[in-house]
């Protein structure tokens, strides 16, 4: 995606790991240590199609065991690379230690575009790519947990935890091998929703300090943004869809693999993503400007720029162009070194990938909990809060009776404050409270050092900082 003169994908997360390190006083042994990749595999492997055997490239690429296991998602898209990967599970380590899951970073990658194929075909691949890794131990619940990613989900999970458990008969604890599971296979209620949901949670965070908005030169509270999504994919949608509706956002441009749509006075971001469920994109949509020319939408004004789809969109090329004074990356890797350089100097505020869309991997630690522990969030004390509860509400109903008041508690009142937290509720709970504190940790880097000039440089800092501290637990 991004112009030839500029960084890969790979160079760019190791120019801003070495931007960090600079401002840290590591051992020189210990730095290389935490940069460096620890091993990827590469699998090549046959399954007979249509006739014939088809051969798949694959890879899984563990960064850093500093914390075991390590986790990461596997992606399916034409465009996996080695070099990609092992970007990408550098960047799991980093995010993994920010926010505080236990885990080391790791990812994968098979090169294959799924729409080529249809569901049994898919499943057949995704079963021997599981297989393969399996067999390794490159998936296994203490050792190695992938999760979904682009052009994976739910169903190509389930058929990996399936696989693994069907290689791994007398394994009670199978299910963990990997998360973003369907509910029915050992999910967990918000998982699909997670990474658009702690974009949410990041930006209610930031809007809750007027340094942070003085930064970027905003005023008041989410209410009334005007906000731009490029990708309209799980991430984008559902962050999209909850700023409008909870937060007050106005959504003024979706830019798609079709082209963008823009509307100053807001879109419906749920009619545009049945739309392109039932269109195959956004082309023809009937309550917006249609325009084949999608990434200039990026460049239109608006309050809040969330990329959400693919590495490098905003480069070398169009940064300068770019007028959002705050971006959220809820893609990995959407801003290239060279334009995230440009942008500083412009004055624009980014909440960098690492933070921005940890809520997957925060949510997967939740399931993976779940998974180990055997039983779902909520159930055990769930009514017994309902009890507790009812109790205060007919003791407050009784004292308006025998005092001659006559006041009423509100019937919406009494039902919210009536039900207990199920396990929706403790997810969402358990992840606004994992974006807050990892954000404030970055704020007071961000804010306390004068040699650090960015929100990206605090996440680099505060994460190899936790990294380095669990080497030196080991002894090295």
């Amino acid at each position: 995606m991004s112009p030839r003169n500029e960084p890969t994908f790979r160079e760019s997360v190791d120019l801003m790991f070495n931007r960090a390190v600079a401002l840290m006083d590591l051992a020189p042994g210990l730095e290389e240590k935490i940069r460096v990749c620890n091993a990827t595999y590469t699998v090549r492997f046959g399954v007979r199609l249509r006739g014939q055997i088809q051969t798949f490239v694959g890879y899984r690429s563990v960064h850093s065991e500093h914390m075991e296991p390590v986790k990461g998602g596997i992606r399916y898209a034409p465009s996996v690379n080695q070099d990609e990967v092992e970007a990408l599970a550098a960047l799991m380590t980093y995010k993994c230690a920010l926010v505080e899951a236990p885990f080391g970073g790791s990812k994968g990658g098979l090169c294959i575009d799924p729409r080529n194929y249809d569901e049994h075909e898919l499943e057949q691949i995704t079963r021997r790519f599981a297989y393969e890794l399996a067999k390794r131990d490159l998936i296994n619940p203490s050792q190695n947990v992938p999760a979904p990613d682009m052009g994976t989900g739910e169903r190509e999970m389930a058929w990996m935890a399936d696989q693994y458990a069907r290689m791994n008969t007398t394994d009670i604890n199978a299910r963990a091998c990997v998360t973003g599971k369907p509910l029915n296979a050992g999910g967990i209620s918000g998982r699909v929703e997670a990474t658009g949901r702690g974009v949410q949670y990041a930006l209610r965070e930031f809007f809750r300090d007027p340094r942070d908005m003085a930064k970027a030169g905003l005023t008041g509270s989410l209410d009334g943004k005007r906000v731009i999504v490029q990708g309209l994919g799980n991430v984008g949608y559902h962050a999209a869809k909850f700023l409008a509706e909870e937060d007050g956002c106005i959504i003024t441009g979706i830019i798609e693999r079709d082209g963008a749509l823009f509307n100053p006075d807001g879109l419906d971001v749920a009619a545009v993503h049945n739309w392109m469920r039932s269109h195959g994109g956004i082309a023809g949509f009937p309550d917006a400007a249609h325009t084949a020319e999608g990434g200039a939408v990026m460049e239109e004004d608006c309050d809040i720029l969330i990329p959400a789809a693919l590495e490098g969109v905003i480069n070398l090329e169009n940064a300068a162009r770019i007028k959002a004074p705050l971006i959220i990356e809820a893609a990995n890797g959407p801003v290239t070194a060279g334009a995230d350089d440009v942008l500083r100097q412009k004055g624009t505020v980014i909440i960098p990938d690492m933070y921005a869309n940890a809520g997957g991997v925060t949510v997967s630690y939740f399931e993976w909990v779940k998974n180990l522990s055997h039983i779902r969030f909520g159930r055990m004390q769930r009514r017994q809060e309902e009890a507790q509860h009812k109790l205060i509400i007919d003791e407050l109903e009784r004292l308006s009776a025998d005092s001659g008041v006559g006041w009423q508690l509100s019937p919406d009142f009494k039902q919210k404050y009536m039900r207990g937290a199920g396990e929706l509720e403790l997810v969402r709970s358990g992840l606004d409270d994992t974006m807050r504190i990892a954000y404030q940790s970055m704020r007071d880097v961000w804010h306390g050092r004068d040699d650090v000039e960015d929100l990206r440089t605090a996440a680099y800092l505060v994460a190899i900082g936790k990294v380095a501290d669990s080497y030196r637990a080991k002894g090295l």
